[in-house]
């Protein structure tokens, strides 16, 4: 059984204060701490890319477990801001990179809010499938690549993170994914795109989809699986603004406690932001089953249920 043994990240050093920018954009303090609940976000370097942040959530991973990159199978690179103009695919840069084994595969999957739960189905499948042992999932998308500064909706939110998640067998430890449910509304494709190089978000439009579609999904799963949210330990959504994460708690009658937010020193990091909550609390002794949620640009959305080995 393939599953999660260890995350580690990388979040660049250079930041933006939101603070600082509240009489260029209009805004108040309350709006910044209580709405959207990003105090600043964080930017990569100028000359970094897409795979020098993979490179570094992977030399986090390495210090955290003492792992090379010897024995790796498969290496996968969940973006949507690749490097250059996506040829080569990203995670081929990264396998050379890194030194990665010839025998290694390396492929990239693009997907954005959703993309950290779809990449792990894919990421055991492709594993179990294949004999592999091995695994390193990264998650890298540097939004700041397309976002336009004057654009309070995205200048305001979004921040550069990427992560890299240790896939291998979980028989002795780890965390196995019990039961992935995915989706997708193709219809409104238009609420998140970039346009022209440029991000382009209808806030209002992602937000109602969000709060509609996720506690269904979220309910279906656990009822599919003999659980109620009761037996759950930790409920970890897509980061996508603090009102959305305290809005899709409310309508789903949830502990505060049981859904943490995160995005107050970097903002929302895409595909990142799930292993980024999750990478802080997997090795919580309190903690057997977990919820992950991501839903957003596709539209899509996708939940995943983990439990503890």
């Amino acid at each position: 059984m393939i599953g999660i043994l260890a995350i580690g990240s990388y979040i660049p050093s250079s930041f933006e204060s939101n603070l600082e920018k509240k009489d260029i954009f209009g805004i108040e303090d309350d709006f910044i701490l209580n709405k959207i609940g990003v105090e600043k976000v964080s930017r990569k370097a100028v000359d970094e890319d897409t795979s020098d942040m993979c490179v570094k959530a992977f030399n986090a991973l390495a210090a955290k477990t003492g792992i090379g990159v010897e024995g790796v199978d498969c290496i996968a690179v969940c973006t949507q801001n690749p490097d250059g103009n996506g040829i080569p695919h990203t995670s081929a840069i990264v396998h050379g990179k890194l030194n990665a084994p010839e025998e290694a595969a390396a492929f990239d999957i693009s997907l954005g809010c959703s993309g950290y739960v779809y990449s792990l189905s894919i990421m055991k499948s492709f594993m179990e499938s294949n004999g592999f042992k091995k695994g390193i999932l990264f998650t890298a998308d540097p939004y700041s690549k397309i976002i336009d500064p004057a654009d309070k909706n995205t200048a305001l939110l979004f921040g550069d993170a990427a992560t890299a998640t240790l896939m291998g067998p979980v028989d002795g430890g780890g965390w196995r994914p019990v039961r992935f449910s995915f989706a997708s509304r193709g219809a409104e494709w238009g609420a998140l795109k970039n346009t022209g190089g440029t991000l382009e978000m209808n806030g209002r439009a992602v937000f109602n989809f969000s709060a509609t579609v996720v506690p269904a999904q979220v309910r279906n799963i656990l009822s599919s699986s003999g659980l109620s949210a009761d037996d759950i330990d930790l409920f970890i959504f897509h980061q996508g603004s603090k009102y959305i994460v305290d809005t899709l708690q409310k309508r789903m009658q949830l502990p505060e406690s049981k859904v943490p937010v995160m995005l107050s020193g970097q903002g929302n990091t895409v595909s990142s932001s799930i292993p980024l909550v999750f990478e802080r609390r997997m090795n919580d002794a309190a903690l057997n089953r977990v919820v992950l949620s991501g839903f957003g640009i596709g539209l899509s959305w996708a939940s995943c249920l983990l439990e503890r080995i």
